[in-house]
């Protein structure tokens, strides 16, 4: 079993550097053009995605529509599992509020903010479903930043720490019961646009 692992495409939160956590912020042009140019990339290699799955948050539905399209293979239902950590009332603010408000340990202090815990279990939870209803395929996963690095901490033990950037692409094999990473983090498809 593979796994993809995309980040959603560029929204103009990401671009005024702004925590979007689970608020529903659209793609704008440059993230539409980035989900485009994976899809590009994808089709022309050698097709081994089955299925897309996507958080229900539109800038990674969306970014899942494009891809599905593309590859001409099922977008499943949305899955809210996938959702981006929960940044409670951090979200919509910029790092100089952040820390103006809450000092560094902002992540500790602020109310709402979900748990590397909770996110993590959350991503186990679906990747375990995936595992026994879906043995066979390979899906393509669209999440987001945050959620994609717990998931791949978990999963991954001595992965380089990288920021994920919007339309990453990472591939993981199952392989004895252990997740392998195959490709981290690329985003050479971003060169085209």
């Amino acid at each position: 079993m593979l796994i993809g692992l995309v980040r959603h495409g560029k929204t103009d939160w990401n671009a005024e550097g702004k925590i979007q956590g689970q608020t529903d912020i659209p793609l704008n042009e440059v993230g539409i053009a980035q989900a485009i140019a994976l899809a590009e990339r994808l089709s022309r290699e050698d097709q081994i995605w089955d299925a897309v799955i996507s958080s229900d948050l539109q800038r990674a539905y969306a970014t899942a529509q494009i891809i599905a399209e593309k590859l001409n293979i099922p977008l499943l239902e949305s899955d809210l599992r996938l959702r981006e950590r929960c940044f409670g009332e951090v979200e919509g603010t910029k790092e100089q509020e952040r820390l103006e408000r809450w000092g560094t340990g902002w992540r500790d202090v602020a109310e709402g903010v979900e748990s590397n815990a909770e996110v993590r279990a959350r991503g186990l939870s679906a990747i375990s479903e995936w595992k026994q209803q879906f043995p066979q395929r390979n899906l393509l996963v669209v999440s987001h930043g945050s959620f994609l690095a717990q998931v791949l901490e978990e999963l991954c033990s001595g992965l380089d720490d990288q920021y994920l950037s919007n339309l990453s692409y990472s591939i993981l094999e199952l392989r004895e019961e252990k997740w392998h990473p195959q490709l981290y983090n690329c985003t050479i498809h971003l060169n085209e646009i």
